[in-house]
């Protein structure tokens, strides 16, 4: 079932009452990021790619398609075991039909920019939300480098039709917004290109392409620029070999049973194989300002990643304020910190969260929503959520979803603590990055029902 298909079923709600202490091991789905550009990059390079650890959710399945309508061998050989056999830099097929990305922005915008650099023509389109979402900020800088948007709906949405560069330029671009993504699609256009292409960031965005260009045999550096940013150099037309990618477990998916266990008292949870990369654990760092026991053990590394264990044990939290330049370190998890901000005590202040009003959903809007129908004292100020907590929840509300799996993880975690049951309109989309959150969540005590 495409997450086209799921947009149309009908709604499963759930509801999350007080729990027991939660307890026990748990290995959370492998990291979407790192899936997405493993199958992307085994796409593009000569030779086989094998994969363990992938997330198997609808937005990964999807981007698996799409490399095959677009002429790699993409086989899965077991649970959670891929291989891609692939086509070469430049080297993707015209596809037969409309690419359909689901839900998924990351694996639609990086597959433009891949797309972008090979003289063929594809449409891309995806699901309502994603129809929704702006895609105007990732072509920009691809038609810089030669590619040309033949047909789009009002403002650059999808679905979008992209007819790649013959000869693409390399070109220098300095992104107008801390995105992953849009340097993600430059870079995947700039391997096409001769000469070397490069991108400019004020505040460093994740680095997964960048770590996973270089594993593939790319020639790639970055270095700072100014306080907080990157400068990322790519030299274009390499000849990527197919490569080994163990996928760590992803810190964005660990966040709900991390927080859902911080709050739920006489708590202790271990996660295994939780992705370390200082580009994504702005959420760690805040949860343990705010007094949270964590303990990393076991560390180590693949495909240039590194990964830990961690051991959560339920705190008392206190309120704080977290700085702008941390949120492209954490923007996936401020929903599920204003939980854990909603259970502390004291106030915490989130700081420069534009970038959540062009998710799945409004994300800022939508997070408090979720915490004001469950009776918690919230604020939004400019691009800035005031979380004013008292060490409680009320809870009893309905929480809209708006097809985003965050927003439904988000308020099942808070209800697991709150006085009165939490209830959810819909779980279809979870399954777009975490298909066994609520069995997951069971087996460690999660009363779900």
């Amino acid at each position: 079932m495409t997450q086209s298909d799921t947009a149309a079923a009908q709604p499963t709600p759930l509801t999350a009452r007080k729990s027991g202490a939660l307890q026990g091991s748990a290995r959370v789905p492998g990291d979407k990021s790192i899936s997405h550009r493993a199958l992307i990059l085994g796409a593009l390079a000569v030779g086989e790619t094998r994969i363990t650890g992938l997330l198997e959710g609808e937005d990964v399945l999807n981007t698996a398609k799409s490399m095959q309508a677009l002429g790699a061998r993409v086989e899965r050989t077991g649970d959670f075991a891929w291989t891609v056999n692939g086509v070469g830099v430049a080297g993707f097929a015209a596809p037969k039909a409309p690419l359909d990305f689901g839900n998924s922005g990351t694996g639609c915008r990086l597959v433009m920019g891949a797309v972008a650099g090979c003289p063929i023509e594809a449409t891309f389109d995806g699901d309502a939300s994603l129809r929704s979402r702006p895609m105007r900020r990732i072509v920009d800088p691809l038609e810089l480098m030669g590619a040309r948007v033949t047909a789009s709906q009002e403002g650059g949405r999808l679905p979008l039709t992209i007819a790649g560069a013959r000869d693409p330029l390399p070109i220098v671009y300095r992104t107008p917004v801390a995105s992953a993504q849009i340097k993600s699609a430059v870079l995947l256009a700039g391997l096409s290109a001769p000469g070397t292409t490069t991108v400019i960031e004020t505040e460093a965005s994740r680095d997964h392409t960048e770590l996973m260009l270089k594993h593939f045999g790319a020639e790639i550096t970055s270095e700072k620029e100014g306080a907080h940013g990157r400068k990322i150099t790519l030299t274009g037309q390499p000849e990527l070999k197919g490569a080994d990618v163990v996928v760590p477990a992803d810190p964005s998916s660990a966040a709900f049973p991390m927080v859902a266990a911080l709050i739920v008292p006489g708590s202790e949870i271990v996660l295994t194989d939780v992705m370390t990369n200082p580009l994504r654990t702005g959420l760690f760092t805040t949860l343990r300002e705010m007094g949270a026991l964590i303990e990393e053990s076991d560390i180590r590394g693949d495909a240039g990643e590194p990964m830990a264990q961690f051991r959560i044990t339920a705190s008392k939290l206190t309120g704080v304020e977290v700085p702008p330049e941390r949120a492209p370190s954490m923007i996936d998890e401020y929903l599920v910190l204003a939980v854990a901000a909603a259970f502390a005590e004291g106030t915490t202040i989130m700081r420069g969260l534009q970038e959540l009003r062009v998710k799945e959903s409004d994300r800022l809007e939508a997070t408090a929503a979720m915490l004001r129908v469950n009776g918690v004292n919230v604020e939004i100020s400019g691009d800035d959520l005031i979380v004013h907590g008292n060490g409680r929840v009320a809870g009893g509300g309905l929480v809209a979803t708006h097809m985003d799996h965050r927003i439904a993880m988000s308020a099942l975690a808070m209800g697991l603590a709150s006085e009165k049951p939490v209830t959810i309109d819909d779980t279809t989309f979870i399954a777009t990055s975490f298909p066994d959150f609520i069995p997951m969540m069971r087996r460690l005590g999660a009363d779900f029902s």
